[in-house]
């Protein structure tokens, strides 16, 4: 027979009261260490998140979710024809930076409706990093025309991407938007991967 008296109680009260206080003030500071690791992790992207940079580093959700949408870059004032289109290409600008006044102003060009692509993708220089422009083709919903530096048919959708490929390669942002675009076009207009091309050293 086992005899417990007053003064066992008394310790296994206090003994598990200790443990109660220590399980408790080991949740509090789990607590407290995951609320600093999310305010840091929140300043690290906000300190990130800069759009007057180039920013080729790490890829900023925030940014990303502040553009506009697809659907709204892709949207024009005539209605497009399924049967217009059956490739896309997607290349490099040749530039460090550049929007599409920019590239009219560089190229020497007297309007933007001379410009031989559809659509621009800013890379953070001259434009927001990740902003799809459309140019005066697609609103209108004119071909691409041949020449030096196409060699596409005249139902090709050309998407400039402000790159280099070289020095100055396309950012994170640059590359998740492209493709998201790709992807938006390419399913508006029945194109099959196959007839999709990107440059040669594409990020994929």
């Amino acid at each position: 027979m086992c005899i417990i008296d007053a003064s066992d109680t008394a310790v296994f009260t206090i003994f598990r009261d200790n443990t109660k206080m220590s399980d408790q003030a080991r949740t509090s500071r789990v607590i407290i260490s995951l609320v600093a690791s999310m305010t840091v992790g929140a300043l690290v992207l906000m300190a990130l998140d800069d759009n007057n940079s180039l920013s080729a580093g790490p890829f900023s959700l925030a940014s990303y979710t502040n553009l506009d949408p697809i659907e709204q870059a892709t949207s024009n004032r005539i209605a497009a024809d399924i049967q217009q289109w059956d490739y896309i290409e997607v290349f490099y600008s040749r530039t460090k930076g550049s929007n599409i006044g920019r590239i009219v102003r560089l190229s020497g060009l007297t309007s933007a409706e001379d410009l031989n692509f559809h659509f621009l993708v800013c890379n953070g220089i001259d434009g927001v990093d990740g902003k799809i422009q459309a140019a005066a083709k697609w609103h209108k919903q004119r071909t691409a025309l041949g020449g030096q530096d196409f060699f596409g048919n005249l139902q090709t959708i050309r998407i400039c991407v402000v790159a280099d490929g070289a020095m100055v390669l396309p950012t994170d942002c640059q590359v998740k938007r492209s493709e998201a675009l790709v992807e938006a076009l390419a399913r508006k207009f029945n194109i099959p991967a196959s007839k999709i091309s990107y440059p040669a050293n594409w990020k994929l």
